[in-house]
């Protein structure tokens, strides 16, 4: 619609040709871009005719770093207008917000660079100038303190921010990622959790091997088989995905094949239509049986392809480490399984998933069991891992047990963490999104709503950084009379990634019928064990001769 001609993926080297007057480079205000785009406008020619006009936009603000880094350069002058694109939170779903922000925990852990919780306090300033003041907030741990503090000082500097909106959200509850480490770590179980488990989920679209997605002729055998990933966008447009998205995966099977006769039986109508009247009314169902048809074709194959590996003695064996561990069972000797999967060099980030699971189920590990695993860790990966591994200590995931004693029992009890009898099929506690583990995040905010976190100022204690309360003055004529039945709209950000199992959690405590509390959620990433362990690792080049 603005006449944009083309748009290209910000690569090293020349760019490429375009018969156009202006190029316009959009980027997030990181130093290593900054090289990329010195190395474009330098290579420009100069020479040409007409000669192209550059213009800088940051995402989400300006940086004075990255300005000067390209004035040292010397190529700042050869943009003509350097302006920023607000764009704190980007809308996933109806009830999903995220700023894709992949560094922001290590950021504010490791780094103790804060600027990522300043862009979530201004992007929740824009979310009440658009949905009204929230009146209440409530936040756990030094993050959420921090962006508290931001919002009311934001709120007082501009004293015009006064809005008469209505309010949508009640509340607002802030939470840390380093509340709950413990979460992240353990694989996701909800048929979501696992696609992106096993495949990766990056901003709603998901990659798949192609020859599930083959479509299958009669006689040719496998000669052309597509080499492309099959890319697949998942959100909850698609009806059957919106059904299956948060389902634990072992209770996705019957769904599908139940649709499946129903979207058989739809076809066969076809012969029993008879008059005009009925022809046309069945030519005017086409278009959705049709896109239900292939739906459910896209969504079986990845269920297969899920099951394959699901069904995987290793699979399985992690699995049940992982579940000893969360339900306390010897979280506090080096584990047999750990140290094979070192031995026959298994992925690194699978074994620090798994340590480090260990670790936060113990409240830290005794010396001498932390010494052996990252001593076993480095001789086989290689000794350059001695960073990631300090990181890990630093970020609390992976540290000696300083206080002598473990509080996770302790927490795993009061805030029934662990549930023996988990129903996957018709779950009645958000423990079914990791069979039997309930979401630490998820259970704070299931027990802010109902009975309130008086009832837990103990446990509250145990975990990390401050927690409090804030309320916001509505303007009077604002304040809500709440109907009866009407349910309360609470706001759950998650500072430093939530994972799609916790997601699918929160949902299911919005649709319980007598939970009386609808949930949205926000987060600065949306993360797995992996990726978020990832963030947190260190390459280490090796020495160039």
């Amino acid at each position: 619609e603005h006449e944009v001609e083309k748009m290209f993926t910000l690569k090293p080297g020349r760019l490429p040709q375009a018969d156009v007057k202006n190029i316009i480079f959009f980027v997030r205000p990181k130093l290593e871009l900054m090289d990329i785009i010195t190395d474009n406008v330098l290579r420009e020619d100069r020479g040409r005719s007409p000669q192209r006009d550059f213009h800088i936009l940051f995402v989400p603000r300006r940086s004075l770093l990255c300005e000067q880094w390209l004035k040292e350069q010397g190529v700042l002058g050869s943009f003509i207008h350097r302006e920023q694109y607000s764009l704190d939170l980007i809308p996933f779903d109806g009830d999903l917000l995220s700023m894709e922000s992949e560094s922001a925990f290590k950021e504010c852990y490791l780094e103790s660079d804060q600027t990522s919780l300043y862009h979530a306090a201004k992007g929740l300033m824009t979310l009440q100038a658009l949905y009204g003041t929230i009146p209440q907030i409530f936040g756990k741990g030094e993050c959420a303190r921090h962006v508290a503090n931001m919002m009311i000082r934001m709120k007082r500097e501009f004293p015009g921010s006064q809005n008469s909106i209505f309010p949508v959200f009640d509340t607002l509850l802030l939470l840390d990622r380093n509340v709950d480490l413990l979460t992240p770590l353990a694989t996701q179980l909800t048929y979501e959790g696992l696609i992106d488990e096993i495949y990766g989920i990056q901003n709603t679209y998901v990659k798949l091997p192609p020859e599930k997605f083959a479509p299958k002729k009669q006689g040719e055998g496998g000669k052309d088989l597509p080499t492309e990933p099959k890319k697949l966008q998942l959100n909850s447009a698609e009806e059957l995905y919106a059904e299956i998205r948060d389902k634990n995966f072992n209770a996705v099977g019957s769904v599908l094949s139940k649709k499946a006769k129903i979207i058989s039986a739809a076809f066969e109508e076809r012969h029993h239509a008879k008059t005009v009247g009925e022809i046309k009314q069945f030519v005017s169902q086409l278009p959705h049986m049709q896109a239900a048809r292939s739906s459910l074709a896209n969504h079986t194959s990845i269920a297969e392809l899920i099951k394959d590996i699901t069904t995987s003695e290793d699979f399985f064996d992690n699995l049940t480490v992982e579940q000893e561990f969360m339900s306390g069972i010897d979280t506090d000797k080096v584990n047999n399984y750990i140290e094979d999967c070192i031995a026959q060099k298994h992925p690194l980030i699978k074994i620090l998933r798994l340590v480090c699971l260990q670790s936060v189920c113990n409240s830290g590990l005794k010396q001498k069991v932390l010494d052996h695993y990252k001593r076993e860790i480095l001789q086989t990966y290689g000794y350059e891992h001695i960073l990631t591994l300090n990181n890990l200590e630093k970020a609390g995931l992976l540290k000696p047990q300083t206080s002598g004693r473990n509080n996770y029992p302790t927490i795993r009890k009061t805030l029934r963490l662990w549930m023996d009898d988990v129903n996957e099929q018709n779950p009645n506690d958000i423990s079914y999104v990791y069979s039997g583990y309930a979401p630490l995040s998820v259970r704070l905010a299931q027990l802010l709503a109902r009975p309130g976190w008086r009832s837990i100022e103990e446990v509250l204690k145990m975990l990390p950084g401050p927690h409090f309360e804030e309320r916001q003055q509505l303007p009077t004529g604002l304040q809500k009379k709440r109907q009866h039945g009407e349910n309360r709209v609470t706001l759950v950000f998650f500072l430093g990634g939530v994972t799609y199992a916790e997601i699918a959690a929160l949902r299911f405590l919005s649709q319980m019928e007598d939970g009386g509390t609808e949930y949205v959620i926000a987060t600065t990433k949306l993360i797995n064990g992996t990726s978020w362990i990832k963030s947190l690792m260190e390459k280490l080049e090796p020495a160039p001769f």
